[in-house]
């Protein structure tokens, strides 16, 4: 019963979390742009005064130990969102992945273009965050970054449905499998930092892949199009924080 109640609450703060930045303005430019997060409501506070803060430039990496990543995706996303901020995927629950010991259950993803993390100094295209809630409500989140290329087929699907108009959001009758998504080799670097949107709560597991996948220049542009600007937070100082692989 702990799990159970654990993992309802874990969903109640995603929502609120979710619904307190949706009810103020903020972007990605100008006055309300990340530089003023914090100024536009107190909740936002921590976009200003964290030192935890995601995205960050992944250089300067610390060689360690960490087990492979156990992935146990059994569900298909099951709607996806155009926020007005990014487009997001919700999925279905019970997918889960293990990191260093720890379960977390997928929740959703969303991309964002260009990049919000880089490698080295180097921003990509796109990069898609899969969200994970641990059953103490801890965050972790699985960041996969994309290269031009070949069409990714489960980028297509999920285009295909993609809606344009902000805050409509769209059935998938498609199947689209979050793994679909990733690559195959999936060695990764790991980082502690913070959601990127307000109100930027710290205290969020970081798993960058090292290896991308490939969309198309026409994926690319179809989502520019969509988003009608780039989505990503600037890169924040990286501090104390030791990137591992």
């Amino acid at each position: 019963m702990k799990k159970i109640s654990m993992a309802v609450s874990v969903v109640l703060a995603l929502s609120a979390g979710s619904a307190l930045a949706a009810e103020q303005h903020w972007g990605y430019s100008g006055e309300d742009g990340a530089a003023h997060w914090a100024e536009i409501d107190p909740a936002f506070a921590m976009c200003a005064k964290g030192v935890n803060q995601s995205p960050v430039n992944l250089t300067g990496f610390v060689e360690a130990e960490m087990a492979p990543l156990e992935f146990n995706y059994t569900g298909l996303a099951t709607e996806i969102m155009n926020n007005g901020h990014a487009v997001q995927a919700k999925y279905t629950t019970g997918s889960t992945v293990k990191i260093a010991g720890k379960s977390y259950m997928l929740k959703q993803f969303t991309f964002h273009s260009p990049s919000e993390n880089q490698i080295n100094g180097e921003y990509f295209p796109m990069e898609a965050e899969f969200v994970h809630a641990g059953y103490d409500g801890k965050l972790a989140v699985i960041s996969v970054m994309y290269t031009i290329g070949e069409a990714n087929e489960g980028i297509k699907k999920l285009w295909r449905q993609m809606p344009v108009e902000v805050g409509t959001k769209s059935g998938l009758f498609s199947q689209v499998r979050a793994e679909d998504l990733m690559p195959a080799d999936r060695d990764y670097y790991r980082v502690n930092g913070s959601l990127t949107t307000p109100p930027c709560t710290e205290g969020v597991t970081w798993i960058v892949m090292k290896n991308p996948v490939t969309i198309s220049e026409a994926q690319l542009k179809q989502l520019s199009k969509v988003l009608g600007q780039p989505n990503n937070r600037p890169i924040q100082a990286i501090n104390a924080r030791p990137v591992l692989q």
